[in-house]
Order: structure tokens, then sequence, then C-alpha cells
């Protein structure tokens, strides 16, 4: 199975998604400019003409045009008012601008025309898991994995939710389960590191993060959360030059709000604060470029 890029877990699931929509939609055309003005367009054509405005927003956002894709998506839903797809996909892209509460209203409106489309459950639950809002999110992860059960990101972000309500041994149960279904799954992996070092299980906690890195070598945060272990353990030049490799790949992760947004519980984020206020560590936080240098990718 090939390796995917799940850098961001606090964004990643949105490219997923994506690929999502690009599946649930049926569009009966393709993807295509707008037609010309024409009185005599009848209904089933304008609704076909929303539809497929839908494929060029996801088009549109491979390349970052966000601005241009939320109008045409809003287009897209006055233009096939009845189709769950045009509200599906501009529910996303206001996710995706952080447009929680009318992402929220958009997916709804999806929700209530194909109550029967799993991805559309799998959106809105990630929508309330960024709102804070945990039981909503579980409600609707739930509902959409009894549709579709084996879709790794759905069971992720149920088990992130579970990980939110503390209620640990299920998280855990969850993170396994899309594991067994994608075996390079890293951020699940990861993620019962998180847990188990919360839980004062260290040499556990940094088994899954070492796995996590053999499946990718390139991936920061388990790289960085074993640095800071390695620290607080005294094996400050390792730790050092894992942490220095670390955070020039990704420097999100020298903000420690970042790491909590990631799930990284009070005794990590404890033992990571005492790491960067290391003299040396410092001086290379402080030299990284600002977030906006960062690649597209990242």
């Amino acid at each position: 199975m090939s390796k995917r890029n799940w850098a961001s877990r606090r964004n990643g699931w949105a490219g997923w998604f994506w690929g999502l929509a690009l599946a649930t939609l049926a569009s009966p055309v393709g993807a295509q400019a707008l037609l010309p003005y024409n009185p005599n367009l009848d209904a089933k054509q304008i609704e076909e003409q929303g539809l497929a405005l839908t494929e060029d927003v996801i088009q549109l956002l491979r390349f970052q045009q966000y601005d241009l894709a939320l109008t045409r998506a809003q287009l897209a839903t006055q233009l096939a008012p009845e189709r769950f797809q045009t509200w599906f996909v501009l529910g996303t892209l206001l996710l995706q601008k952080k447009e929680l509460d009318r992402g929220v209203a958009a997916l709804l409106k999806a929700q209530a025309l194909a109550p029967e489309e799993a991805g559309v459950y799998f959106t809105l639950g990630n929508a309330y898991f960024q709102k804070g809002d945990y039981a909503a999110a579980l409600a609707s992860l739930q509902s959409g994995l009894a549709k579709k059960p084996d879709t790794p990101p759905a069971l992720f972000d149920l088990a992130n939710t579970y990980f939110k309500l503390e209620n640990y041994g299920q998280a855990i149960e969850t993170y396994q389960q899309a594991v067994r279904l994608e075996a390079d799954f890293w951020p699940a992996i990861n993620n019962i590191g998180l847990i188990r070092y919360e839980q004062g299980d260290t040499e556990a906690a940094l088994e899954r993060w070492r796995q996590a890195l053999k499946i990718d070598p390139d991936q920061s945060e388990p790289q960085l959360a074993i640095a800071a272990v390695l620290y607080k353990q005294g094996e400050k030049a390792e730790a050092l030059r894992l942490g220095e490799t670390a955070l020039k790949r990704d420097r999100r992760y020298a903000d420690l709000k970042f790491l909590e947004e990631n799930l990284w519980g009070k005794k990590l984020m404890a033992d990571t604060a005492v790491f960067f206020a290391d003299p040396a560590l410092k001086a290379i936080i402080e030299a990284l470029p600002p977030p906006e240098e960062e690649t597209a990718e990242n």
C-alpha cells in the first residue's frame, strides 16, 4: 500500500474529503465552464450545470483558488438547490476556510437531501469536532460509519473524538481498527503513543512513535515527540539532533498551540515546553522561517 501524506492532522482530513467529494458526485455531465446565458435552458439543464460547477470547485481548490472556488460553489447551490452534492461541496469548502457555522449549515442541507450518504456524516462529524461539540461529532461519525464502516480517516476522527472525551480505551481500539484497515496509517499509531504517554507508559509511547517513523521517516510529529522524551531522560545531544531535524522539516511543530490542537496531552506538552526552552533549541527555533514560507504541501 502506498504511503500517504497526513502531514497536518489538524487539516489533513480535507484532502481526503475532497477525494470523497469527487467519488460522491454523480453528475451526469463533466466539469465545464458556465454556459452562455440562454433563456431557453430548462430546469434539468440548469441543475446539471450546477452539478458541473461542483466539479470545477474541486479542481480550483487543487490550485488553492479559494475565492473563485467559493463563488462557484455558492452559484452551484443556486442552480441545483435540490441536489446534495452542491451543498456538500460548499460545506466542505467553508470548513476549509474555517467558516464552521456556515459550513455546518450547508452540510445539514446536504444531509437532509441525502440522508444515506456516509460522506456527509463524516464531514459533519469533523466540523463538529472543530467546533468543540464532541457529542455531536461522535453521533455524526457513528452514523456515517454505520453506513460505511471500513473508512480509516473517519475512524481516525472518531478515535480523536473519543480521545477528547477522555475515553482512552475506546480511542485506542478505534485507532487500531483504522490501522487494521490501512497498515501505513501513521497518525493513528502516533496518537496511540500520545495516549500511552499521558497514561504514564513512556516505553509504549516511544514504541508507537518509532513505529510511525518507520512507516514514514519524514514525519515531524513522532520525531519531535521522541526528542522531547529523550531530552527529559537526559539524552540531550540526540534529542537536540532529532528536534532540530523535525522542526526544520515543519516549523509549525515549534508552536505549542499547534501541538495542543494535534492532541498532545498535558504531560507531553509540559516536557516539550522544557525542551523548547533549551538555549540551543531555542536558537534553532528563532532562526526558522515563518510558517508562511513553508511549502504548500506542508
